[in-house]
């Protein structure tokens, strides 16, 4: 688990018990989704889009809202018409209902993003979402505020929050780029253009993922069906790098051990997130009794198309 030294909330170990019963709250709403529940779930995670929805969502804010700060220091210029601080009070404000839109949109999927988290990841994230809370409450105040006439307060207001919107951000990549929140954790991919036996087929377990190693890097070998037929996949879950060997194969898919997700055991491709990027999977084949794999280099859903021809 990373350090986060100077970093907001990292060690703040008090914020652990109400981010937990914030959790729960959360896990009970989208219960009360019944069969939608991992439709919505996945649609959250970003699974039709191959990546988080969070982080773009998170950078149309910021660039909303920096576009109306931006107007709003031309409209403090002295010596400008009238007609002109219409026009540009006009846009500025349209750029923040697109700014307060987005961020509405960042914060459902940025829950649920982190929902999954733990430690010093969530105590960050924590005070990330506080953050951008907070924020998102002064650019509706701004919002209101301009309606109403009251242009000066509204610059006021949305200024603060896109200063509150900064500093949050900076949380966000320490979550990024410290503990790769967000990013494929899938590992090291397998290059070798060569069949290569990794294990007897007879020692495999039906629905038991075990774990090989080719070249350095890891790789699950798992049973796919009563057939005998056999898949090779990244021995490390695309979400947060959870050890698939501890998973197990069910109707079809591949699950992770941490965070349920799950992958189609034909493909990669995602079946039911947190995890949002496929999972690498490489050609496999019989011969003699052993199991032999071989990387080609293509990832997940490609590699899945390369086996089917």
């Amino acid at each position: 688990m990373r350090q986060y030294r100077g970093v907001a909330g990292g060690r703040q170990e008090w914020l652990d018990r109400p981010s937990y019963r914030f959790e729960h709250l959360v896990a009970i709403a989208f219960n009360t989704l019944g069969g939608s529940r991992d439709r919505v779930a996945n649609a959250l995670n970003g699974v039709w889009l191959g990546h988080p929805v969070h982080p773009p969502l998170a950078s149309l804010t910021s660039g909303a809202v920096g576009t109306t700060v931006g107007l709003d220091a031309i409209n403090l210029l002295p010596g400008r018409p009238k007609s002109e601080f219409r026009d540009a009070s006009r846009f500025a404000s349209r750029a923040l209902g697109l700014g307060i839109l987005a961020s509405l949109g960042s914060a459902v999927t940025g829950v649920a993003d982190w929902q999954h988290t733990h430690g010093e990841d969530r105590r960050v994230g924590s005070v990330h979402g506080v953050l951008n809370g907070l924020a998102t409450g002064l650019y509706i105040m701004s919002w209101l505020d301009r309606r109403r006439g009251r242009h000066g307060r509204g610059i006021l207001t949305s200024a603060l929050g896109y200063g509150i919107t900064v500093s949050a951000s900076y949380l966000g990549g320490a979550l990024v780029f410290g503990s790769g929140i967000g990013t494929d954790q899938s590992g090291a991919r397998l290059r070798t253009p060569d069949w290569t036996p990794v294990l007897a087929v007879e020692s495999l377990r039906n629905g038991t993922p075990q774990r090989v190693e080719v070249d350095g890097v890891g790789l699950v070998v798992c049973r796919t069906g009563d057939d005998g037929a056999v898949a090779a996949f990244g021995e490390l879950c695309p979400h947060l790098a959870a050890p698939m060997s501890d998973g197990w194969v069910d109707r079809g898919r591949l699950v992770c051990p941490w965070h349920g997700s799950r992958f189609d055991i034909g493909s990669g491709a995602v079946v039911r997130g947190p995890s949002a990027a496929p999972l690498p999977r490489y050609q496999t084949r019989v011969n003699d009794g052993m199991i032999e794999l071989r990387g080609d280099g293509l990832h997940a859903l490609a590699a899945g198309r390369a086996v089917a021809k």
